[in-house]
Order: C-alpha cells, then structure tokens, then sequence
C-alpha cells in the first residue's frame, strides 16, 4: 500500500491525515475495482473457448463483449448523480451486489442475442462505478495528491489484468464439472468476489471528512478546510453549472481523448488472449502470457502517476504516454505473427503507454468541475468516452473477420491513443492545475503557520 514520507516543510498534520486516509480508504477502492476489472475483463479469457462452444465469429464476439459499453452510456450520468445525493457509501455498495449477479449469469447464456443482452445489463449495472470513485477521491484527496492516488486506484485493474489470465486459465480447466463448460465456471466464480465487496465497502466506506469518526478532529478540520479552499480558488477561476460541464469545448475534447484510449484499451483487454493465441502460445500458457504486459504496465503507471504530481504537469505527461501506446501497437502491426517475442515486447511498450496515461488524464477535468458539475461532466466524459471501448473491440472483430490477420487490426488500435495525444496538446494545460491555494493558506484556516506552497510530499510504494 501506499506510505507518506515528508519532504522539508511538510508539516505532521498532513503527513499523518493523509497516511490514515489513504490507508483506510484506497484498500477498499481497490479492491472494488479489482473485482470490476475482472467481470469486465473475463470476457477476453472465457473467449477462448466460448466462441466455439457458442459458434460465435469475431465480430459476433467483438460486439456482443462491446455491448456493455451501451448499458455504461445509458446508466452512467443518472447514476453519478445519484451517488452524489445519496453518498459513494450506499451506491457504490448498491452497484457492486448488482454487476456481481449478472456477471455470474454471464455462464447461462446460449447465443449471441442473449450474450448481447446480457452485456447490456452488466453495464448498465456497473454504471457509475468507476466515475463514482473519481469524484469520491475529490471529496477526500487535495489535489496534490491526485494522480497519485488514480494511480494506485488504477493499478487495481492492471494488477487484475494479470491476475485474472492466469486464475482464468485454471478455471477453464474445470471443463466438465457439474456438467458446465470451463468458461462457465469461469463466470460464475468470478462472480461472488464483487457481492463479497458490497457488504465490505457498505461498512468501511465514509462519505465525508467530517463524518470520519476514526480520524481525530484536529485532522477532519485541517483536511475538510484544505479541500474547501481548493474549491473556492477553482471556481475562483471559473464555477461551471452542470449545464455548462456538458456543453464546454475542452469537456467535450477530453471526452474525445478518453474515446481514443478506450478503442485500444478494450481492444487489448478483450482480444488480447487470442492476440497471444494466434502467436503460437500453447493453451495451457496463454493467460501467464498474456499477463505480462501489464506486469510492466503496472510499474510504469504508479511511477508516471507520482512524477506527474511531483512535477505538477498534466499535458505532456498524457501526451506522451499515448504517443508510445501508438507507436507500440504499430510496431506490432508491422513486426507481425512471425516475429512472437519481438511483438510481445512491442506489446508490453503499447500497455505501459496505454496504462500510464489514465490516472493522469482524469487530474485534468477533476481540477475543472466541481459539486454537482463534476459529478454530471466526470460521468458523462466516461459514459460517452467509453463508447470507445464498444467500437475499439466490434471494428478490430470485423477487420479481423475479413482479413484473417491481426495486423490490421492493431494498426487501427493504434489511432486510438494518437487521438488522446492530439486533444491533450490541444486542451493544454488548466490554470486550476498550476492556481492550487498553497499549503500556508489551508493551514491558516486551522492556525498554524505553513511553509512554502512548492514544499512537496511524496507517496512511495511499500
């Protein structure tokens, strides 16, 4: 987990609350989007040997698995604001018992119409989750603190990237038992853990600083006032509406990068187990395989994230991490299937790009919105931007379909990420990003004398 070392100036109050808030609160966020990543993610997996119990082509898969991304589009903005009024506590619980059932019965459907409606669901269950925790990390994370802690966040789905391979895998292996198919069970099983956070999240989640009863009220004080002062100077620069969130050109911009990211986010996380099968990879190493460029991913995102914060640049350090993930899935294109390890190498390049720029994307527009407008325009970047993952995935199954190859496909994986890259140069940098009300204005509010605001601390993983 994460540790909070202080540079010279950092007073104890900081480092203390914001060590007891990370450690009490990014375990369970974590673990709530390990769960997420993997119902998400199994479908990849299971594809194995679903499309062929199921006589499903690549396209029938490709679209169906991108289908939940219209259940997420739907659902996501009223759902974001509905955990906004009834607080992260009840709805994220509300959300993760929901997504877990119908991940399950995910194992019982019997052709591509009922695998289309169940992804459907799915999403629709899920909605709101993930832009859930980003505007939950507004209420307890100074800015400073940010990217740091999306990272760490994020890492949870890397690190269920290449957990879930590997434990899908064994669990394909259960073919026969009880009279399911491996990629039943595969389902089914993981299934439960997300049902088994809802209980854990409805119990240690709190909505609010000031409802934090296991931190000391000196610490409540200093955290809820450095919070409150970074509100006030945001919409000191500029207070959106929620109307306004929705209709702004570099929301709407932003919203664009993110569908970027996900054509090729989703388009590696549900092809690329078949990705490593049409390499040669024998069955039995297929998921160990596919592991590894996110065990690479994994590093180089919580080291960008942290350098991102302690730099305090947003612009190139999204920029640049999206440039590589485009050059790394060209390079594959072009070194092709007769060339295994090098494209494996030039996959792990394509997921370190591809992993490092999210949390950083996400400090961008939570330093714009805030209240009700960060809670409508962080959903609705989300819910439109991850359409993205819906035709990422469908058009990679259809160029696959009618040219054999993968090639191709991953060379139109590859635009994805150049567009990121393009609408961060231009969005540039916000001025909330670089106006952040210095430390010795948070701490005046509690009485004491801080020092220079450029007085940095610093997260390390332990």
């Amino acid at each position: 987990m994460a540790d909070v070392q202080a540079f010279d100036g950092i007073e104890p109050i900081e480092r203390q609350t914001m060590k007891k808030v990370a450690w009490r609160l990014m375990p369970v966020l974590m673990l709530g989007y390990f769960c997420a990543y993997l119902d998400r993610s199994n479908v990849g997996m299971a594809a194995t040997t679903m499309v062929d119990d199921l006589h499903f082509s690549s396209a029938v898969f490709g679209f169906g698995a991108g289908l939940f991304f219209l259940g997420y589009f739907l659902a996501e903005i009223p759902s974001n604001l509905a955990l906004n009024k009834v607080g992260a506590r009840r709805w994220i619980a509300r959300i993760l018992i929901t997504w877990g059932i119908i991940a399950a019965l995910t194992a019982f459907v019997w052709n591509d119409w009922s695998f289309y409606g169940n992804r459907i669901l799915l999403g629709l269950a899920e909605a709101g989750f993930y832009p859930g925790v980003l505007l939950y990390l507004t209420w307890w994370f100074p800015s400073y603190y940010r990217s740091r802690m999306m990272g760490l966040f994020q890492s949870a789905s890397v690190i269920s990237l290449f957990v879930g391979p590997p434990v899908g895998g064994l669990l394909l292996q259960m073919h026969g038992f009880a009279g399911l198919h491996g990629w039943q069970w595969l389902y089914i099983v993981e299934g439960i853990p997300p049902i088994i956070m809802c209980f854990v999240v409805y119990v240690l989640l709190t909505d609010r600083p000031h409802e934090a009863n296991w931190l000391p009220p000196e610490q409540r004080t200093w955290l809820q006032n450095r919070l409150d002062s970074e509100q006030t100077q945001r919409e000191a620069v500029r207070k959106y509406s929620l109307l306004q969130a929705f209709s702004d050109y570099k929301v709407w911009l932003l919203t664009l990068a993110y569908f970027g990211q996900n054509i090729s986010s989703y388009g590696l996380v549900f092809f690329l187990p078949l990705i490593v099968k049409g390499l040669g990879v024998s069955p039995e190493w297929i998921g160990l395989t596919a592991a590894l460029p996110y065990i690479c991913a994994f590093v180089a995102m919580i080291a960008w994230g942290y350098h991102s914060d302690i730099t305090g640049e947003r612009k190139w350090h999204l920029a640049v991490p999206a440039l590589v993930a485009a050059a790394g899935l060209a390079a594959c294109a072009v070194i092709g299937v007769g060339h295994p390890v090098i494209t494996m190498v030039a996959l792990c390049i394509a997921m370190m790009g591809q992993q490092s720029l999210i949390p950083i994307f996400w400090s961008i527009p939570s330093a714009m919105l805030t209240g009700v407008a960060a809670a409508g325009g962080l959903a609705m970047i989300n819910s439109v931007g991850n359409l993205g993952g819906w035709f990422g995935p469908s058009i990679y199954g259809i160029i696959k379909d009618t040219t054999g190859s993968a090639n191709i496909g991953l060379l139109f994986l590859a635009v994805g990420p150049l567009i990121t890259a393009i609408c961060a140069i231009v969005v540039g940098q916000d001025r909330r990003l670089e106006r952040m009300p210095g430390r010795a204005s948070a701490a005046a509010a509690v009485g004491t004398s801080r020092p220079d605001p450029s007085a940095t601390a610093k997260v390390v993983l332990k």
